[in-house]
């Protein structure tokens, strides 16, 4: 008798796997339809402006350059993430001669956090892909699950098409051009935003997991870890849940990126080694927004006499710095929660308060998807044809200012 229990379950069990990829493809297909069109018309767009300008083929293919026009998606950072995944680390710190205080360049891959690439090798040996081609299946399949992630938060704001109208501003935001690049961008989104989502339907140990994990892509996850903790009390004060699983998931949380950083540190012989080899070889530091001011008193007088001045680029980063600027208040109004804040916030202070590529501003923003809110929830009254048609013509924008604009006139 119990040899038949299986064949009289498995009947019910069809129709019933069957029901849930209905209603899986019903809930979740026009969020990765939309998404995948954008992405796609801003692409399209960009190799054309690429084959136009015909600039890449007198660039060293390291440095955005290549034989291809979509050689140049594995170019400036893509390159040493390749690296990483065929070869592994390399981290020491190694003086230049008669230069105080400056490293060299040949040795700091471990500026480059392990996630990515270790994905990027894992995919090569299950498809036998090189790593450009395995990296672009890592980022393109990690920029579909960040974009169902920007429509569940939103969703839960504005309704559904609220939730449409964020994915597709994911998917046109400056610096969205790296989202389809061999780039840990579109991979780091998507575990912040999954990590927000969990606090915020209190699942606490994924929450812990995915935030684990995105230590492990990008030193910013500092800002998701602590708005993880922040929630996770706030959760304790207000006697929401039991202790347990927000403490586990505070207390797992950074455990990514603070292994890696004291993993570096060990390699390297001096625990702060990572932070010196982002100042000495990267010209990456913490200086409370002085650079920040300096760009934002400059470019709009026609001044670029500042580090790493590339104009166009520059421009259009002052233009998404004011622009964060103006959609903060507009999100707090939404009282969004605690984790949301927290993680914006910090994201934009640990941003904006660095010395760095400021043209690189535009991508290093794109984890602030909280600032899409406002704005998706304002787009939400217009009918979806017109929505579709402002997405529309931002995606193809998006091909000069999101594309072109970082990896030929500017360093992404």
């Amino acid at each position: 008798m119990t040899g038949t229990l299986p064949r009289a379950q498995t009947p019910a069990a069809a129709p019933a796997a069957g029901s849930r990829l209905r209603t899986a493809a019903r809930r979740h297909g026009p969020v990765l339809a939309l998404f995948g069109a954008l992405k796609l018309a801003g692409f399209c767009s960009f190799m054309y402006l690429l084959s136009s300008a015909g600039d890449y083929r007198t660039k060293n293919p390291r440095f955005g350059g290549g034989a291809h026009a979509w050689d140049v998606l594995a170019t400036w950072d893509g390159w040493w993430y390749q690296q990483i995944a065929l070869h592994g680390y390399d981290p020491r710190l190694v003086p230049v001669p008669g230069a105080t205080g400056l490293i060299t360049l040949e040795g700091n891959s471990a500026a480059f956090f392990p996630l990515y690439p270790a994905l990027i090798r894992m995919v090569m040996a299950v498809t036998g892909l090189g790593s450009y081609g395995a990296g672009l299946v890592v980022s393109v399949l990690a920029s579909f699950a960040a974009a169902l992630g920007v429509y569940a938060v939103a969703e839960r704001f504005g309704g559904r098409r609220a939730g449409l109208a964020a994915a597709g501003l994911w998917a046109v935001w400056p610096g969205s051009g790296v989202e389809w690049a061999v780039y840990s961008d579109s991979l780091y989104v998507a575990l912040a935003v999954w990590t927000c989502y969990a606090v915020m339907t209190r699942r606490w140990l994924t929450a812990g997991v995915l935030a684990f994990a995105a230590g492990l892509n990008r030193p910013t996850a500092a800002a998701l870890i602590a708005g993880l903790g922040v929630a996770a009390l706030l959760a304790l004060r207000r006697r929401e849940e039991g202790a347990l699983r927000p403490l586990l998931a505070a207390a797992v949380a950074p455990l990514g990126l603070f292994g890696y950083l004291l993993w570096v540190g060990n390699r390297m012989g001096d625990l702060g080694g990572y932070f010196k080899l982002q100042s000495g070889a990267w010209a990456h530091s913490f200086d409370y927004g002085k650079q920040t001011l300096d760009v934002l008193t400059s470019v709009p007088v026609g001044k670029f006499d500042y580090l790493f001045a590339y104009p166009f680029a520059d421009v259009i980063a002052v233009g998404v710095i004011l622009l964060a600027a103006a959609l903060l208040p507009l999100l707090l109004r939404l009282r969004p929660p605690a984790v949301l804040v927290v993680y914006t916030v910090l994201t934009l202070a640990l941003v904006l308060g660095s010395q760095q590529i400021v043209a690189n501003i535009s991508r290093y923003l794109l984890p602030c998807f909280p600032l899409f809110l406002p704005l998706a929830v304002a787009m939400r009254r217009l009918n979806l044809p017109l929505q579709c048609t402002l997405l529309g013509i931002a995606a193809l924008a998006s091909g000069s200012y999101a594309g072109y604009a970082l990896f030929e006139l500017g360093v992404p």
